[in-house]
């Protein structure tokens, strides 16, 4: 399968290009590579709607594009020209295999996108990292929803998880993610093709890890709520702070009981309990 890039110049880029990666997201890019003028953005060519961008238009900000079809092939070569590796304070190193292991780090994980969404740059992955290092992972079962390259997955596994799920609606990201668990020695970690659809009605983990998008947010909580052990934890993030309370409302309608929210820039983690 292929992806469509669409390169986009926003005017001006702060606080433009998140707002923009946001509404992107929710009309089915997956992929985001920020720059200094604006951002790359990845959709699959199968789902591919130009219409749909050339209509989103906003009164704080401007945006041009150029749109091109690449070939799977060449990722790893566009991504290796970028990519520099992201602390999560001194709890965590994501970097590729081309970087030094760093000394400063209480974590190290080694990543090879491709494809997949979740280089460890955009600060909703940050956030999730950081806010993990609250929650005590020791023998404990976990779910990563829309697992992207599988960075969660391994953190909570390197964290004390013995039983993590990571689950994406993109064949690529599944593939992606087998490869990175196996490369930082976290080969247990089980991966699926699918989406809430397949999860099981009976409380099966303790922690919940969903980094996706407001609106499938909104959609999934009620099967996150039956699927979470009593007393069990759940971390949502790929939403804006203005969306903290809607989110919030919505996750005690439900019956989740809300613990804090955190953030970076202009992008919100919420921290729910059972």
């Amino acid at each position: 399968m292929n992806y469509i890039q669409y390169t986009f110049t926003v005017n001006p880029a702060e606080p433009g290009t998140d707002i923009l990666i946001a509404l992107l997201a929710d009309i089915g890019f997956e992929s985001f590579n920020q720059t200094d003028t604006g951002v790359e953005a990845y959709i699959q060519s199968d789902i591919d709607n130009e219409s749909a961008v050339k209509e989103l238009s906003f009164d704080d900000f401007s945006f041009q594009y150029q749109r091109v079809e690449i070939p799977k092939t060449n990722w790893n070569e566009e991504w290796e020209k970028n990519f520099n590796p992201v602390f999560v304070d001194d709890l965590v190193c994501i970097r590729a295999h081309f970087h030094d292991k760093p000394n400063n780090s209480k974590h190290d994980i080694v990543i090879t996108p491709k494809m997949s969404f979740g280089t460890g740059h955009h600060d909703t992955t940050w956030l999730m990292s950081k806010t993990m290092f609250s929650l005590n992972f020791n023998n404990t079962s976990v779910l990563d929803m829309g697992c992207g390259t599988g960075i969660l997955a391994i953190l909570a596994r390197q964290l004390g998880a013995n039983q993590v799920l990571g689950i994406d609606i993109d064949e690529w990201s599944i593939e992606n993610s087998i490869e990175n668990a196996e490369v930082n020695n976290c080969s247990e970690i089980i991966f699926k093709k699918g989406d809430a659809s397949i999860l099981p009605s009976d409380p099966s983990f303790d922690t919940i890890l969903a980094n996706i998008n407001k609106n499938i947010l909104k959609q999934d909580l009620p099967a996150y709520f039956k699927c979470l052990k009593n007393d069990g934890n759940l971390l949502l993030s790929g939403f804006f702070t203005t969306d903290v309370e809607e989110l919030k409302a919505l996750a005690l309608s439900i019956g989740f009981n809300f613990i804090d929210s955190y953030h970076k820039n202009e992008w919100a983690v919420i921290k729910l309990k059972k």
